[in-house]
């Protein structure tokens, strides 16, 4: 193409446009800049035709987050579209959940043409390749080259199209030259409706064929980690075998599951009288050491179902067998004696009784407490943070006979930064009811994800902030007994716990966010199943100083319940 053929910069950005709307995007959020012009006005064109919906940002990594959470919940690609410099970089770690959680964010960086960079140009660094591994692919388009074939090949990337490659993460660097601006005449359509992107029929289980009588008998559980799905509750209610469900697994529920399966593990352990002998493992599994330990033991012979390619291990470097087929499964697993599984069962629910009990005698709220109640109540969409939040649940939280809200987490890379943002999209995307539970911690780190423009859509989002003002997670690592031990005085506070004074209320008016507190778990029921319209931060302050006695405490009352209870049996 020469200089005369050469297509203008918005020109460039509509064939980008229409190429990403017909390959699925109907979600783009925007982050404001002057390089990038030529894609906010192309979009604006598009938005107006009603093709597609613009969330618009003024913080990358909001944006970042936004698209994520917008990803998740539509289970579609969604671009992400920032200016040159400083901009893409904010993107990174947004960038680095999607690629491990294989979710399909698609990247458009603009950039400066080629003849600015390394003339010290404003605004103008190597793009190209910043997200490194991150990304399934990147592409820098030249100013003035059409765009069609790299967008093509982006989405395919971004959808998991391309054979043995996951859906993830893509990147789209466009280099624009002046002008930036649409031309004389140029205006927007006139503006229509939008239609429904996407229908959230809510969460279903699944039912598969009873497990053939032919199949061994085994000592097998089902773990179901991040993201599983449905099908691991009906392939261990198939076989009947007791489901130990991680609380994003999506799987955490029906009658075989367990609530406290954590505290458990130690009682069909090596030198128990019925020790477990082999996992199904479904999804990823991240939140607690009994469970790593479990998978590590190289007494248990464990397998993964992975149909298709995931994101978040390299082949050959974990100890399951990966297996493809539900058939192949099923050989492997087996079926569970009903004497196999009413022992979980009844472990089960005397753990549960034994810490209801525990948590009902403590006058103000805890954490596992509020994650209880988060998961008893929350319907729609529940946002679970990473940390104590989400462990709160898993700990806490008693699996129900039907699923009643779809969870979320990013367990990708399991980092506190963005929930605000990510739970946002989420409820953007879906339209739904959300339900989000953080620590302040992770609420602060991502603030500013509060920010809505005037005029920007407003998610119907309910964020629960258990404040106990620091990271209380820390303490029930080895950094608490260090601080027990005062051989570091008060450095283990300061540098793990973070302790703080922030006014969220304050925040909250600043944010023109509504505001409740609450101080114990009755008075957090009344909040979560009130009427929810817009935003509302739901503050519950408790103090972290007793939590590690108080985890002591559950696991104590738990060990001693199901001991009784197995040597009964």
């Amino acid at each position: 193409m020469t200089s005369q053929d050469s297509l203008t910069s918005i020109a460039a950005a509509r064939i980008v446009v229409t190429a990403l709307l017909d390959g699925g995007v109907r979600h783009v959020v925007v982050a404001p800049g002057s390089r990038s012009a030529p894609m906010a006005y192309a979009l604006a064109e598009a938005e107006a035709a009603g093709r597609v919906r613009l969330h618009v940002r003024i913080d990358e990594r909001d944006a970042g987050f936004t698209a994520l959470g917008l990803a998740l919940s539509t289970e579609a690609p969604v671009g992400v579209v920032t200016t040159s410099g400083t901009a893409v970089g904010n993107l990174l770690p947004s960038v680095m959940e999607a690629n491990h959680a294989a979710v399909p964010v698609i990247v458009v960086s603009a950039d400066r043409p080629q003849e600015l960079h390394g003339t010290g140009a404003n605004q103008t660094t190597a793009q190209l390749d910043l997200f490194g591994e991150h990304v399934r692919f990147a592409v820098d388009v030249p100013a003035g080259e059409d765009p069609s074939r790299a967008v093509a090949t982006a989405l395919y990337a971004a959808t998991g199209a391309l054979e043995g490659t996951p859906p993830g993460p893509v990147q789209i660097n466009l280099a624009f030259r002046d002008p930036l601006v649409p031309g004389n005449g140029d205006a927007l359509p006139a503006t229509t409706g939008h239609g429904v992107f996407h229908y959230d029929a809510g969460p279903q289980a699944l039912d598969l064929p009873a497990a053939s009588t032919e199949l061994a008998e085994r000592r097998t559980v089902v773990l179901a980690g991040h993201d599983a799905g449905p099908i691991a509750e009906a392939f261990a209610r198939a076989h009947g075998l007791p489901l130990l469900a991680e609380p994003s697994s999506n799987a955490r529920f029906g009658p075989n599951a367990v609530g406290p399966y954590r505290l458990l593990l130690e009682h069909f352990g090596p030198g128990s009288p019925t020790p477990i002998e082999r996992v199904v493992l479904f999804g990823r599994a991240t939140l607690s050491r009994p469970v790593t330990t479990l998978l590590a033991r190289e007494s248990v012979e464990s397998a993964i179902y992975q149909p298709v390619p995931v994101a978040w291990y390299e082949a050959g470097r974990r100890r399951e067998a990966p297996i493809e087929t539900l058939h192949e499964l099923a050989d492997f697993a087996g079926r569970g004696t009903a004497e196999w599984l009413d022992a979980w069962l009844l472990a089960g629910a005397a753990a549960q009784h034994a810490m209801d009990g525990v948590l009902a005698s403590e006058d103000d709220a805890n954490g596992p407490g509020v994650g209880a109640a988060v998961w008893e109540h929350a319907r729609g969409h529940l946002v679970l943070g990473s940390s104590n939040g989400i462990r709160d649940v898993d700990l806490a939280g008693r699996p129900p006979r039907e699923p009643a809200a779809t969870v979320y987490a990013n367990r990708g890379l399991a980092g506190i930064d963005g929930t605000v943002s990510t739970a946002t999209g989420i409820a953007l995307g879906s339209g739904r009811e959300t339900t989000v539970l953080l620590g302040d911690v992770t609420f602060l780190h991502d603030v500013g994800g509060l920010l809505l423009g005037s005029g920007e859509p407003v998610p119907d989002l309910r964020i629960v902030v258990l404040n106990d003002s620091g990271g209380a997670i820390f303490g029930l690592l080895e950094h608490g007994a260090v601080q027990d031990s005062g051989a570091y005085g008060t450095a283990v506070e300061r540098l793990f716990g973070t302790p703080h004074t922030v006014d969220i209320a304050a925040l909250a008016a600043a944010y023109g966010v509504g505001y409740k507190k609450v101080s114990t778990t009755a008075e957090l029921a009344v909040v979560l199943t009130g009427p929810l319209k817009g935003r509302t931060i739901v503050e519950v302050c408790t103090d972290r100083s007793g939590l590690r006695t108080l985890h002591s405490r559950i696991k104590d009352a738990v060990a001693a319940a199901v001991s009784q209870v197995l040597l009964g049996a």
